[in-house]
């Protein structure tokens, strides 16, 4: 990758020079977070992202001026300049910061592209980069990704990126809102849109008297990165499930009581469906037998697009979750993404057909979203969108308060007499109600395996923020991977199982390569870590039958790929 020196005006704009522009990033809070290589950054990614970030924070229409930004060479034909203001949040504590952007390349897509690296002031005060003073590659793509660096974890700004744009161009200078107003009658109406069904009663409200007489109460989140926090600042204590458990705990704690006995668990994994968090729930969730939640919030809306089973696995988490001893209520919560996308009309005859309580944020503000200020409008998207997946705080502030909605509806409903039923045919699939995770820790017993050429393990795992940690926890630390020196030598593994499911790495590095997965003989899947070329995990079902019988499964190193890695991080298996 070319690094490549800034050589342009250290100066604020000149403001004689009239150009028009927009906002990829307006007022955004973001944190320093520890990164392998021993930075502290806040990364946001553009490839095939950057022209949503102009819709949705710079009100950009213009097909013509998104369509320039997928590529490099359209990104310099139309900005002239970027503008870039750092403001620290605590003055007291003025750390050196860094703006860098890295373009992509052609050749190879992370070495052979531009990369630029800025210092910047911390006041606020804006800087602009002028790119005709820039030497670029000649070998760039497309736009990779913008990083801010700090020399410190947890440091928190709020920052501002503003296109400039070249003569020709132009663009309407969008209006900055007003800030939300909370509380108000138009807010509470959209958030009493979110309840879609607030379901049978009996469970939750059982959970609140538990609360209130004292008595310890578990509330748990699994879902994607929304639950894992992404785009809340910290991502601990701002995240919509922090949040709503914190409001939980003020309004049913026990009188004149500090809360502790109302407990959380987070368990959300960026990049991930229920077909892997049904995998994960005994241990993410149950904490392997150590804990028996009262409220699951299962929050997969926005994630469900790659399970293989359409809501098979969904159903089945929700299943798994509702059959526990102890009968915790289920809650089904329906995030959304910029485009206003969401799967709540596949997921969501799950919860009527169980009479669940279910949350959905989209209906709650994609309407209200088309209206402007004077129509009624009471959040836009630039105020709830962090980027075009995940929300801000103040988008986190509106999922926590849909669920507060819902606690509040059902402690002022009549309690449902009976229970609900689960004891049914499922509406969509119940085929992995009873999935376990197998990995290296836990394979004695079950499974036979001879590891080969995975013999090693892999510690450069997906982390995520468990619970309310502000740091990261590996996911699947339990794992076998193959590298250049392990050999040719396959993985096999012999179980007695009607489904089983792989899990799998994916990485961004070079040095993965994709393994071939062979069942009783039969090639079934060659497993590419590249697909989605980012560090998380994959899941993919290997076979899926009515009987239980005995299966060999080999996994080997594609063809030309032997001098490569691969990591297995476990495998879900039903007996």
């Amino acid at each position: 990758m070319r690094n490549s020196s800034f050589t342009g005006p250290a100066a604020p704009k000149d403001p004689n020079e009239k150009r028009s522009g927009f906002f990829i990033l307006y007022d955004t809070i973001i944190e320093a977070s520890p990164r392998q290589d021993g930075k502290f950054t806040e990364e946001i990614y553009l490839e095939g992202r950057l022209s949503e970030k102009a819709k949705f924070s710079g009100g950009v229409e213009d097909e013509e001026i998104l369509a320039l930004l997928s590529s490099c060479n359209g990104f310099r034909q139309l900005v002239h300049s970027m503008g870039i203001t750092v403001n620290l949040h605590d003055d007291s504590n003025r750390s050196d910061v860094f703006f860098s952007l890295e373009n992509w390349g052609k050749t190879s897509k992370y070495e052979s592209g531009t990369r630029i690296r800025i210092p910047c002031e911390t006041d606020g005060s804006e800087k602009v980069v002028v790119l005709a003073d820039i030497e670029w590659s000649a070998d760039d793509d497309v736009p990779g990704k913008f990083a801010f660096e700090f020399d410190q974890a947890g440091a928190l700004a709020t920052v501002s990126i503003r296109l400039y744009l070249n003569d020709g161009y132009d663009v309407p200078e969008k209006e900055v809102e007003p800030p939300v107003e909370f509380g108000t009658d138009a807010y509470r109406g959209m958030i009493a849109k979110s309840l879609l069904n607030r379901g049978n009663t009996k469970r939750l409200k059982a959970a609140m008297e538990k609360a209130r007489r004292g008595e310890d109460v578990t509330i748990a989140y699994i879902g994607g990165s929304i639950t894992q926090g992404a785009g809340a600042k910290p991502i601990h204590t701002e995240c919509y499930a922090f949040k709503a458990y914190e409001r939980f705990k003020r309004m049913y704690g026990e009188v004149g009581a500090d809360g502790n006995h109302i407990h959380l668990i987070k368990a959300g994994v960026g990049g991930t469906p229920s077909e892997l968090g049904m995998i994960r729930y005994d241990r993410d969730i149950l904490r392997d037998g150590a804990s028996e939640p009262d409220i699951v919030i299962v929050e997969f809306a926005v994630n469900d697009a790659g399970d293989e089973t359409k809501g098979n696995c969904y159903e089945s988490l929700v299943l798994k979750a509702l059959n526990a001893a102890n009968a915790p209520v289920v809650i089904l919560l329906f995030s959304v993404f910029v485009n206003d996308w969401n799967l709540q009309d596949r997921l969501s005859p799950v919860g009527w057909h169980y009479d669940l309580p279910m949350v959905s944020v989209k209906d709650a503000v994609v309407d209200q979203f088309k209206l402007t200020k004077q129509e009624g409008n009471v959040v836009s998207k630039r105020q709830f969108f962090y980027d075009i997946y995940h929300p801000t705080n103040v988008g986190h502030t509106v999922m926590a308060d849909c669920l507060a909605y819902l606690f509040e509806e059902t402690d002022r409903s009549v309690e449902d007499a009976e229970d609900i039923v689960t004891d049914k045919l499922p509406v969509i699939g119940n085929d992995f109600v009873d999935v376990r995770l197998l990995d290296r820790s836990s394979y004695e017993g079950v499974a036979s395996v001879e590891a080969g050429g995975f013999d090693q393990s892999d510690i450069d795992l997906h982390f995520v923020e468990m619970d309310s940690n502000p740091f990261g926890t590996p996911q699947f630390p339990h794992n076998w991977m193959h590298s250049a020196e392990s050999g040719e030598s396959s993985f096999r593994m012999t179980i007695n199982s009607k489904r089983l499911l792989l899990v799998f790495k994916d990485s961004g590095s070079p040095d993965f390569g994709s393994a071939e997965v062979l069942v009783d003989g039969q090639l079934v899947v060659t497993a590419d870590p590249h697909a989605i070329n980012w560090t998380h995990c994959n899941a993919v079902i290997l076979y899926n039958e009515q009987e239980t019988r005995e299966h060999i499964v080999e996994i080997r190193m594609a063809s030309g790929q032997e001098d490569k890695r691969f990591t297995i991080l476990g495998f879900g298996y039903v007996k």
